[in-house]
């Protein structure tokens, strides 16, 4: 069973919505961190805006209050730009819910309050356009799959997609970004080589896609590691925020913390019947169930899942529309089907009640992870499976809204 410790895909969705709307102002708020102290800068977005104060969800679930004087200097920085050279002059009238801000200047009276003397702005529009354009890239450009084989020397990925395998080549000025911690949202990836990727591990690029899709000359890459856990809940703890459970497959008792940015649904009781039955091999397996437990089925099936949330995929490419393991089930697809699903809270779990789990890739030997998804009302799936065989989340996206790529303006 060592294959299902990393079968899980990642939608393009990830790697799309926030190329253009975190990437450009986090490269601003680290340069500002070299001359402004911690308390006295913010990011975030904004959630409302009443007289000269903003109030900022940051990314790290605070509400900030920022105040705005008429000696505030307001910037307005397109979407995708990282050079405030190019930046617009901008005043507070031009700022709204949902944009984007990066503020600067003296901690308040308060640790949640700041006086603004300058702010950067990022209207939403102008983010909504830039992703669109960075999504219809990925359409054409994009490819990925579970990594089968890495080639130091020559710096080529090769990438098992359903029965398909595709050349990921980089070079020099390719960028690498890896997915670490309990996030699998863009803005938290970490810059990576190509030493840390390993087989296994879930991997898309972009970059000059050969016509045929199978080989691609890569611009970006972002992969990552995760593990599948199934089985009934042990315990819950809310006040240390986590679950045990024993795993079915490995027989081990692991601790998974819940963290916020987990992702709880509930699953439908007539989808987990349906699950069920084509995890025994009534729907067929590898046909976008992602309960074929292999490389080239349920992974392959998340892939086509988790892009075509977004509108991903492409005609003829891995998991989309036409390509191999895309999966599209009356106009949606499983991924869609998804963020459909009423969310739950760690409060909402109980002991005894089925789970299944993608989780963090834990240290070899550690028994304790982070739920990135968690699915409830799998019953069905677990008792076709008892032993955990053949299970596999490959067909969930991991980062919750499909929209937002787990993560990004709101």
């Amino acid at each position: 069973m060592a294959h299902r410790k990393k079968s899980i895909l990642l939608p393009a969705a990830l790697c799309l919505s926030l190329l253009a709307s975190f990437a450009p102002i986090q490269s601003l708020h680290a340069q500002a961190a070299v001359a402004t102290p911690a308390a006295a800068r913010q990011l975030g977005t904004v959630k409302a805006v009443s007289g000269t104060e903003l109030t900022l969800a940051t990314d790290s679930g605070q509400s900030i209050t920022v105040t705005v004087s008429p000696e505030t200097k307001v910037l307005k920085l397109a979407a995708g730009s990282t050079d405030l050279k190019t930046a617009q002059p901008g005043q507070l009238s031009d700022v709204a819910a949902g944009d984007r801000v990066l503020a600067t200047g003296k901690a308040g009276d308060s640790p949640t309050s700041l006086v603004a003397s300058r702010l950067i702005l990022m209207k939403s529009a102008d983010i909504a356009e830039k992703n669109a354009a960075d999504q219809a890239e990925w359409r054409t450009n994009g490819a990925g799959g579970i990594v089968s084989a890495v080639d130091p020397a020559t710096g080529a990925i090769t990438l098992t997609s359903g029965t398909n395998k595709i050349t990921v080549t980089t070079t020099a000025k390719t960028s690498f970004k890896r997915f670490s911690g309990d996030s699998v949202k863009y803005q938290d990836a970490k810059p990576g080589t190509l030493a840390e990727i390993h087989p296994g591990d879930q991997l898309q690029a972009r970059g000059q896609k050969s016509p045929d899709g199978m080989t691609v000359k890569a611009d970006e890459v972002l992969s990552g590691s995760f593990k599948n856990l199934s089985g009934l809940i042990i315990s819950t703890d809310a006040s240390a925020g986590n679950i045990t459970l024993k795993d079915l497959a490995t027989k081990k008792v692991m601790t998974v913390n819940v963290t916020p940015n987990t992702n709880i649904r509930k699953l439908d009781p007539r989808m987990a019947q349906m699950m069920a039955m084509r995890a025994q091999g009534g729907g067929g397996r590898g046909q976008g169930a992602g309960m074929s437990g292999g490389q080239a089925g349920g992974g392959n099936a998340g892939y086509g899942a988790g892009r075509s949330a977004e509108g991903a995929g492409g005609q003829g490419g891995p998991g989309g529309p036409g390509g191999p393991g895309g999966m599209r089930r009356g106009g949606g697809d499983l991924s869609q089907m998804l963020n459909r699903l009423p969310t739950e809270t760690l409060s909402d779990l109980s002991k005894g009640q089925a789970v299944m789990i993608v989780a963090t890739e834990p240290t070899p030997g550690a028994t304790t992870v982070s739920a990135i998804t968690l699915l409830t009302g799998v019953e069905p799936i677990l008792t076709a499976n008892p032993n955990g065989g053949g299970i596999d989340l490959g067909g969930w996206s991991l980062g919750g809204d499909a929209a937002a790529g787990g993560g990004g303006p709101e």
